[in-house]
């Protein structure tokens, strides 16, 4: 038969396990250094709370990029001190959003919510399709965008051109053909000398 339920036989459902009490006495286990050890920052106060990113002590991942070897130019998007951002708008966008004939600018966006504000370059991507004709004008405009645009009978005003590289000209090597001819040449330059010098002695 089980026991009677009294406050002498009242026991938890699971076994409770006391808490660790460190810094009570060498003879408890946990005395003199508290189980953290002698020395070292995991035995210091406060050690737990290091900053997200803290690697020991050394130069943070977040602070040695920036000092790496790349483009840091005002066009190198987005690396480099001089990143540059486009908010990106869609033609599916501009179809669900705007009448046929309506002029697509800024200031139209942002009446439409399509854009937060007039300080942030935009540039339209292709995504999605357009059969209305629209006057579009943005910052730049991807190439199946610019086609798509004006396949519909719109037009397309880009506020920032991209920059074209210029290629360097490599010289060309001359053609196997016109060695030959060079070399004719050199060769009656060395004789025309030669038969000047014969023709005094021909004289006397």
């Amino acid at each position: 038969m089980a026991d009677e339920l009294n406050l002498s036989t009242l026991k938890p459902a699971q076994a409770r396990k006391d808490r660790k009490r460190v810094g009570r006495g060498l003879g408890s286990g946990k005395g003199r250094y508290s189980g953290r050890g002698i020395k070292g920052q995991k035995s210091r106060a406060g050690s737990k709370k290091m900053a997200a990113g803290f690697e020991g002590g050394q130069m943070p991942i977040d602070m040695r990029m920036p000092k790496l070897r790349g483009n840091t130019s005002a066009d190198a998007m987005p690396i480099g001190p001089f990143r540059t951002y486009s908010q990106p708008i869609n033609l599916r966008d501009l179809e669900r959003v705007f009448d046929a004939g309506a002029t697509v600018d800024l200031e139209a966006l942002v009446e439409k919510g399509l854009l937060k504000n007039t300080k942030t370059d935009v540039k339209i991507l292709g995504t999605g399709d357009l059969s209305k004709k629209l006057s579009v004008t943005a910052h730049s405009f991807s190439a199946s965008a610019r086609e798509k645009i004006e396949a519909a009978g719109g037009s397309v005003t880009a506020l920032k051109e991209p920059k074209v590289r210029k290629k360097k000209s490599k010289a060309k090597p001359k053609p196997a053909a016109e060695e030959p001819e060079a070399e004719a040449a050199e060769a009656a330059e060395a004789e025309a000398p030669a038969a000047e010098a014969e023709a005094p002695a021909e004289e006397e």
